[in-house]
């Protein structure tokens, strides 16, 4: 269960970052307040999920969730560059992530 709200948290993670991007440095009261309230969801369930899996582990799942998702939704809804080099990157991130869930 815990390894399921780590990813959860990872994906609140995604939704924080493109709120703060579409906040416009806070001038935009809904994006701002989806942000706050994302990060009180991907903060609150990551400090749930460190009741029960390694700090060090669960860390670096959850900002691997965060980054890969965040980089792929802003080359899919943003208009970011897309390129083979950022997706083999993206790749090899989310390698990481699956490797420190299987060898968690």
């Amino acid at each position: 269960m815990a390894w399921i709200l780590l990813v959860l948290a990872g994906v609140f993670e995604v939704v924080m970052a493109l709120s703060l991007k579409l906040s416009n440095g806070f001038t935009h009261l809904w994006w701002t307040l989806s942000f706050l309230g994302m990060a009180v969801l991907s903060f609150g369930l990551l400090s749930y999920a460190l009741k029960s899996l390694e700090v060090g582990t669960a860390y670096a799942v959850w900002t691997g969730v965060g980054a890969a998702g965040t980089a792929i939704l802003g080359m899919i809804a943003m208009g970011d560059e897309v390129s083979l080099p950022r997706i083999a990157c993206i790749a090899l991130i989310l390698a990481g992530v699956i490797g420190l869930r299987t060898l968690a």
